[in-house]
């Protein structure tokens, strides 16, 4: 690559004297709104906040350097959070090694997708699915963030059971935490209407906090008294090998998540010269942020909406931006760290059931309740799971059921029609087939939908049955634009060429392709159905099939004479 071709993709993604400015101002903007948040991620996921906080920091700068998308803010996603709340190897004392391990399983599924170009993979996981899990997650936060506001510390076996513990404790509650928490709720809400902005969470968290020094409640929690924050940046981790087997499930889903999240930014915001980034190269930049974060103690990252767009409105012009955000917070860190310490739980807990109040999408549960019973499905399977069980099962589950139903409404779909003419050589009439073959007759079939495996059956009942009347018939079958079939089609055309057979009749298979003929050929269905009742895929569209009903007019002028 030449120096000046380097320098053109530099201002590219970092622009030139003309942008720095706003993307200074907007680095700074997200820079300091990301400190709280990161600290609120860690606090999600029920981890050590720094783990979000470094999280958040190396997942900014790297993505600012690596994905296709200049605008993409690459951090910790409340999503991602709460899976990681539902792996247990991350707490405790040896959670560090666990965590680090987790995120680097993470990152390499990204990264592996995107240097195999899978960046289209994620349009496979229907929105019903992500619907049902994105609601849930919201109501996840709510939920996983109770114990944190009100200070008294719920049992159950999930989030639902803590609930109704928690409901039915209320005497119990530490009500200084419950003051911090509404306060700086409060002031959220209110602080954000004027020029504050997005700041306005970072005033009301440190607002928040300073009441809770002020009530000097030894029921206050804060960040403190679970983490040691220093004026230092994160040393290095060696991640667990040994708990690759129990991560690699949690890992996968993380990754699956951060990656459709991170798409939807590809999708919706273009690259400052008008064209939408190239999704796989988001996922290897994503990957490559993840990779980073593992192994310097943060906890897993992926693109974040919100984020993106909270550093588009402050002004953001280049990948500068971002960039600026992550030195701002390795700024923040290095210059107040102890202070960070005082930073009171309740006070972040306000801040994330804000965000999950704000994250449950109705309108989005409304659309999937209009569309049909199939969608209806998928949405409350994947919903009630994800409330019920860990999330990284929940969401293999709804892809799961989502693929089952898709299939079966697939093999379902498969039509066939019998084409009829007037007159040879004319445009052929649709009508349904017969249920009975009748004898020296041609049946020319054409099918509609997906010839896969799941449709074979679909596709049998529809066949024309032959009987003891049905000699001298032949069925033709037009397979122009199959490529090819797969092992339970090809054994149903087998058997049907045989049946046929047995009853006087005769099966043909008209425009059927180079890859097509391989597989008849190997397999020997080929030599079942006759090497003269295969015809060739031609270039003109009804050659093949002209050339089938050439071949049986042939063949009954021959026995006729």
């Amino acid at each position: 690559m030449s120096i000046r071709s380097a320098l053109r993709r530099w201002t590219a993604r970092f622009g030139d004297r003309s942008t720095v400015g706003g993307d200074i101002r907007a680095g700074v903007a997200l820079g300091v709104e990301s400190v709280p948040d990161g600290l609120a991620a860690g606090v999600l996921a029920g981890v050590s906040p720094l783990y979000g906080l470094y999280g958040y920091m190396l997942g900014t700068l790297g993505g600012a350097l690596t994905t296709g998308s200049v605008f993409m803010t690459v951090q910790a996603t409340g999503a991602m959070a709460v899976i990681i709340g539902d792996v247990p190897e991350v707490r405790g004392d040896d959670g560090a090694g666990a965590m680090a391990m987790l995120t680097l399983i993470a990152g390499i599924v990204m990264l592996g997708l995107g240097i195999a170009r899978l960046g289209s993979l994620v349009r496979f996981i229907p929105s019903a699915v992500l619907i049902g899990f994105m609601n849930a997650v919201a109501i996840n936060i709510i939920l996983g963030q109770l114990d944190n506001i009100t200070g008294f510390e719920s049992t159950g076996a999930n989030r639902i059971t803590r609930l109704f513990d928690t409901v039915l404790s209320i005497p119990q509650f530490s009500w200084p935490t419950v003051l911090v928490g509404a306060v700086t709720i409060v002031l959220i809400l209110l602080l954000e209407r004027t020029p504050l902005g997005a700041l306005a969470l970072v005033v009301a968290v440190i607002a928040g906090s300073l009441l809770a020094l002020v009530l000097s409640s030894d029921d206050v929690a804060t960040i403190g008294d679970i983490a040691e924050v220093t004026r230092s940046l994160p040393v290095p981790v060696v991640p667990d090998l040994g708990l690759i087997g129990a991560l690699i499930v949690p890992g996968v889903s993380i990754a699956l998540v951060g990656l459709v999240q991170g798409a939807a930014i590809s999708g919706a915001i273009p690259n400052p010269d008008g064209r939408y980034p190239d999704a796989s190269a988001d996922f290897r930049g994503q990957g490559i942020a993840n990779i980073a974060s593992g192994l310097l103690r943060g906890m897993p990252v992926g693109g974040s909406m919100s984020a993106t767009s909270l550093v588009r409105a402050a002004g953001a012009k280049t990948a500068l931006a971002n960039l600026t955000a992550g030195i701002v917070m390795i700024l923040t860190l290095l210059a107040f760290g102890p202070l960070i310490e005082y930073i009171a739980m309740p006070a972040l807990a306000g801040l994330l059931i804000l965000v999950g109040v704000r994250t449950l999408k109705i309108h989005q549960v409304l659309l999937v309740w209009r569309t049909g019973p199939t969608q209806i499905s998928v949405f409350l399977v994947t919903f009630v799971l994800t409330l019920l069980i860990p999330l990284q099962y929940a969401v293999l589950a709804g892809v799961g059921l989502s693929v089952v139903l898709h299939i079966a409404r697939q093999s379902n779909r498969v039509r066939i029609v019998r084409w009829q003419f007037d007159e040879p050589g004319g445009r052929p009439l649709e009508v349904s087939p017969p249920a009975v073959l009748p004898g020296d007759e041609v049946v020319v079939l054409s099918p509609y939908g997906s010839l896969f495996f799941a449709a074979a059956q679909a596709f049998r009942a529809q066949l024309p049955t032959p009987t003891d009347q049905s000699g001298g018939a032949t069925v033709i079958i037009r397979l122009r634009g199959s490529e090819e079939l797969g092992v339970t089609f090809l054994t149903m055309v087998r058997d049907y060429a045989d049946e046929l057979a047995a009853h006087g009749a005769t099966l043909m298979l008209s425009g059927v392709g180079r890859r097509l003929q391989d597989q008849l050929d190997a397999t020997g269905v080929g030599a079942r159905v006759g090497g003269g009742n295969v015809i060739p895929v031609r270039p003109r569209i009804g050659d093949s099939l002209a050339e089938a009903l050439s071949i049986v007019a042939s063949r009954k002028d021959g026995g006729a004479r």
